[in-house]
């Protein structure tokens, strides 16, 4: 895997040989003047779409929950801190970590005036497909509609919804840094919510994007609780990402540049420590970002700290290179910031800082990030290098207080986000990707819907049958993948799994006519990938059998590689997709149901998608990201006999990895992938 940096250079020159000497000199200048004022006017002209305002979703833990009377038919008003100004804005509401639906039955937005009060001439009503209500399903988000909006940057904004039915297990973000203010019944238009209960977490909201000119584009900071906010004051908006925000907004070379804070306090990268971890959050959390072009990464103290010993160090260089390797391959810089001193802290240990200190070398000098941020430098006492500087520190000494994110904020180089480089990446592994439910599947599974699983499918064992003390016997309780390699060397198995306790987080697997192997302790905080096993493959066939544990486990998909990095999000397209009816191999059918390869692939911004039709059908032609959320209809109706083109406009989406899937009546499902690079 490797990549290269390319600038992208222009110029231009125009002599005017043939006119009088007079007529060139007031041509020149006519023509300097005018495409002076193209150049203005193109540069100011909204192309596109950019994150200006985004925080990570989570299930709200229970000590967190909104206080009372609760969300269900009353009114909350939130605040946010924006980074980039706008005129056009669309807004991103989540319930993916919820079990019931959540209504949000009208929502509006409008400049903050301080505490509760709006500035009632900016107050504007949302809406959802013309619609002020939506219903949001269990593990499920929404997008506004496009709306006019005046936005200044480095804004605090009100977000106030009035909710209907509400789920008691809430999708938020608990580490606001703002109060939110909540009031019985509607009272989504009152302009000063004095005598509401108030509550310093957010619900419901994730981002606000603004359509700002194409030269701009976001930094998403992906972190725990120190880039969550822990230790700077609360309604401030003074985190290190915040006043890094409004040092780009003060550069006049970086003033098109957004910040997209990502932290959760207390996540971790590789487990399940609070909220999902980076890995099965990158891609929606932060590929998932409009208009995202540098990564920040500081993140893994939590890791060391929960861990053991000193081979975490290891766990999370193999972590940072599988982000970075993905990060790029959608175009993004990836720049590593060094992890802070802790001496002092509950965290720390003669071990702890040896994996602290590694993992610290291996960012500096590894060569793998674009650029490194050495907050450990900018922080650490210099009578004590292993400890924070005292002027910068809580006095947990593990984070900073808000001197300290100020002092972060300011040892960041800003000309990391300056320029026209973009990131050309070469990935030279091999992987095959499968769905199970597309397989040989026994009769003791179940193959059940969900819509952030691959192919809207999973494979689960039938509620009640386990097999614990050794592997089961006999094809019903198998699935069977067949697969072929072409050269002997190492491969390894990745599973896409769902299983959030320890009593769901076992398979036993085989490969070819080996012997079952017991493959415990695969628990994830939502979809995850991990590996099953390691193995030497001769070039030819072999067979992957994939057998039950214990139920409740869930079985997404399967990734065979000879990278030793597990995939991100949901992964390339499986070499065996099938439809509804179970049909193994749909091109086999007799029927000609064809979904071509879009073209040109890649694409900027527009590609045709071709595809062929055996008999009148129901057909919906729907385009998904990396992490797959649906981000556009192409076509959802009744389509004749034949060979159809249609046209796929990506502008309002960011540079990466996407997937369009062709569904029709008759029980047909094509997907192919496309990417597109702008």
């Amino acid at each position: 895997m490797s990549y290269t940096s390319t600038k992208d250079s222009t110029s231009t020159c125009r002599l005017l040989y043939d006119l009088p000497h007079s007529v060139q000199i007031i041509s020149i200048l006519i023509l300097l003047l005018s495409t002076s004022s193209m150049i203005s006017s193109c540069s100011a002209k909204p192309t596109k779409w950019v994150g200006t305002w985004s925080t990570a979703p989570q299930l709200v833990e229970q000590h967190n929950n909104p206080p009372s009377p609760g969300l269900s038919h009353n009114t909350l008003r939130q605040i946010v801190h924006v980074s980039l100004g706008g005129d056009t804005l669309r807004m991103r509401f989540s319930n993916e970590f919820s079990n019931s639906p959540v209504t949000l039955k009208e929502v509006h937005l409008a400049v903050s005036k301080g505490g509760g009060v709006i500035d009632e001439t900016t107050d504007r009503a949302l809406y959802f497909d013309g619609e002020t209500e939506i219903t949001m399903e269990p593990g499920s988000a929404v997008t506004s509609d496009a709306f006019q909006f005046p936005l200044q940057p480095l804004t605090d904004v009100a977000i106030t919804i009035y909710f209907g039915d509400t789920s008691p297990d809430v999708t938020g973000h608990p580490g606001s840094r703002t109060t939110s203010y909540l009031l019985t019944g509607n009272e989504v238009a009152r302009i000063d919510f004095s005598g509401a209960v108030q509550t310093d977490h957010w619900y419901v909201i994730n981002s606000i994007d603004v359509k700002a000119p194409d030269s701009s584009a976001a930094v998403v900071i992906l972190g725990n609780s120190i880039a969550d906010g822990r230790g700077s004051g609360t309604n401030k908006q003074n985190r290190w990402p915040d006043e890094l925000a409004r040092r780009l907004h003060a550069n006049q070379n970086t003033g098109h540049v957004a910040v997209l804070n990502q932290g959760i306090g207390g996540n971790c990268v590789l487990g399940s420590c609070l909220g999902p971890s980076a890995l099965s959050r990158f891609e929606r959390d932060v590929l998932g970002q409009s208009s995202a072009k540098w990564l920040v990464i500081l993140e893994g103290i939590n890791d060391i700290g929960y861990s053991w010993g000193t081979g975490v160090a290891n766990d999370l260089i193999n972590a940072y290179t599988r982000m970075i390797n993905s990060a790029h391959a959608n175009g993004i810089f990836v720049y590593g910031a060094t992890l802070l001193p802790m001496k002092g802290s509950s965290y720390y240990s003669g071990d702890h800082e040896q994996a602290r200190q590694g993992v610290n070398e291996w960012i500096r000098n590894s060569g793998y990030f674009d650029a490194v941020i050495d907050f450990d430098m900018a922080l650490r006492n210099p009578e004590d290098t292993l400890s924070l500087r005292p002027e910068a520190d809580t006095g947990d000494h593990l984070h900073p207080n808000e001197t300290g994110h100020r002092m972060m904020a300011e040892a960041i180089d800003l000309d990391l986000f300056t320029g026209s480089d973009s990131v050309v990446y070469t990935d030279d592994s091999w992987s095959v990707y499968f769905e199970p439910e597309c397989a040989t599947v026994g009769e003791h599974w179940d193959i059940l819907m969900d819509s952030q699983a691959s192919n809207g499918r999973y494979v689960t064992v039938k509620s009640g049958i386990e097999s614990l003390s050794e592997a089961p016997a006999g094809r019903e309780s198998f699935i069977i993948i067949p697969f072929s390699v072409d050269s002997l060397r190492n491969y390894s198995v990745f599973a896409r799994l769902n299983c959030p306790t320890a009593n769901d987080d076992s398979y036993w697997v085989k490969m070819d006519d080996g012997e079952f192997t017991m493959h415990n302790g695969l628990g994830t905080s939502g979809w995850e990938w991990l590996k099953y096993s390691d193995y030497l493959l001769s070039a030819g066939e072999h067979t992957l059998t994939i057998a039950y544990r214990e139920d409740g486990a869930k079985l997404d998909k399967i990734c065979i590689s000879d990278c030793p990095y597990a995939p991100l999000g949901l992964g390339e397209e499986a070499e065996n997709i099938c439809g509804p009816t179970g049909v193994s191999n749909l091109e086999q059918m007799p029927d000609a149901y064809v979904l071509e390869q879009n073209y040109p692939n890649p694409f900027n911004p527009t590609t045709s998608i071709k595809y062929c039709l055996a008999q009148k059908s129901k057909v919906t032609l729907e385009v998904f990201d990396m992490t797959g959320r649906m981000v556009e209809t192409l076509i959802n109706g009744v389509a004749g006999m034949g060979e159809h083109t249609i046209t796929f406009n990506g502008s309002d989406l960011a540079s990466g990895i996407y997937f369009y899937r062709l569904r029709t009546s008759t029980g047909v499902m094509r997907s192919k992938k496309m990417a597109m690079i702008k």
